[in-house]
C-alpha cells in the first residue's frame, strides 16, 4: 500500500462573466492526476509556472477541495473525513513555502513561531481526545528547550530564538520555516519552490538539510520546482506536470537520461549549461 495515493484528482476553477457571474468556462488546474508515493520517498514535481503544481499541493493539503477523485493518506481517504478530523490529520502533512520573507510573521520572534507550532498536536489532543491538561502544562514548561532542539536540528543557534525574522538572512529564514513545518512531527512535507528565492550558494545547503531530515526522521516529501537541475539532486522519482496533467513519471535517473515526453525534453533543454572556452 502506498503512503500517499492520488486517484484521478480534478481541481477546477470557474470563470465567471457578466453581472450575475454566469460560469462561461473552467480552468482545469488539476486535470486527472493519479500518483502513488511510497513512505520515505522524495517525489520531485516539476513543470513551468501555471501548470498546476501549487494547486495540486493545496489539494493534497485539503486547503483546496478537489472537484472529483480520491486522495488517500496511509489508506485513509481524506475527502471522506469530517472538518474536525481533517484539522487533526493536517498535522501529519506540513508545507514549506517559496518565500521565507513572506511566510514568517514579522511580529513574532522565532521562539513564538516555533512554540506555537510545537503546541499544535498536544493542544489538539486535549481539545479533541480528552487529554490531560496537566500534561499540556508540563509540555509548555519545557517549550524553550524543545524550541532550542528544533533550531539546532535545522542548523540554527538556539541562542537566537528571541530574534525576529528580519534579523536573519534568507537562508536562515528558510531554515526557520522548515523548523516550523517539523514542529508538529509530520509524516509528509510539501516543499513548494523552497529554494528558488535563495542565492545559489545557499540553495545546496537547504537541499542537503532536506535530505538529512528525510533520512533522520523517515519523512516523505513532495518537492515542487520548475528547476529540473535542483530536482535531480534531491528526488527519488520525478513527475512532470503540464496543463494540469502528469505527462511523465519515473525514477529520476531514467527521466533525465531517457525522457519519453516532448515536454520533458523541452524542460531538460532549458537547463543552462556552462561552456568553457580555451
Amino acid at each position: 500500500m502506498s503512503f500517499l495515493e492520488l486517484v484521478d484528482v480534478h481541481t477546477h476553477f470557474p470563470i465567471r462573466e457578466g453581472t450575475f457571474g454566469r460560469v462561461s468556462d473552467v480552468i482545469r488546474a488539476v486535470d486527472g492526476v493519479t500518483l502513488a508515493i511510497k513512505k520515505g520517498e522524495i517525489l520531485g514535481l516539476v513543470g513551468e509556472s501555471g501548470c498546476g503544481k501549487s494547486t495540486l499541493s493545496r489539494t493534497i493539503m485539503q486547503l483546496q477541495p478537489a472537484d472529483s477523485g480520491q486522495i488517500y493518506l496511509e489508506g485513509e481517504e481524506l475527502s471522506s473525513l469530517k472538518p474536525r478530523d481533517i484539522q487533526a490529520r493536517r498535522l501529519d502533512f506540513q508545507m514549506v513555502f517559496q518565500d521565507p520573507y513572506a511566510s514568517l510573521n514579522p511580529r513574532m520572534t522565532v521562539y513564538s513561531t516555533l512554540a506555537e507550532a510545537l503546541c499544535q498536536r498536544p493542544l489538539l489532543t486535549v481539545r479533541r481526545k480528552g487529554g490531560n491538561r496537566g500534561d499540556l502544562l508540563d509540555f509548555k514548561k519545557n517549550i524553550a528547550a524543545k524550541v532550542g532542539e528544533l533550531m539546532e536540528r535545522v542548523g540554527l543557534d538556539a541562542r537566537f530564538m528571541q530574534k525576529y525574522p528580519h534579523e536573519f538572512s534568507g537562508g536562515q529564514r528558510q531554515r526557520i520555516a522548515i523548523a516550523r513545518a517539523l514542529a508538529p512531527e509530520p509524516k509528509l512535507i510539501l516543499a513548494d519552490e523552497p529554494v528558488s528565492a535563495l542565492d545559489v550558494s545557499i540553495q545546496s545547503q537547504i537541499l542537503n538539510l532536506l535530505l538529512e531530515l528525510r533520512d533522520e526522521l523517515a519523512l516523505t516529501m513532495i518537492f515542487i520546482s520548475h528547476d529540473l537541475s535542483v530536482v535531480r539532486y534531491l528526488a527519488d522519482n520525478i513527475a512532470v506536470m503540464k496543463a494540469g496533467k502528469i505527462v511523465e513519471y519515473g525514477d529520476a535517473r531514467s527521466v533525465f537520461e531517457d525522457p519519453n515526453h516532448a515536454y520533458t525534453k523541452e524542460l531538460l533543454d532549458a537547463i543552462p549549461r556552462i561552456q568553457l572556452t580555451a
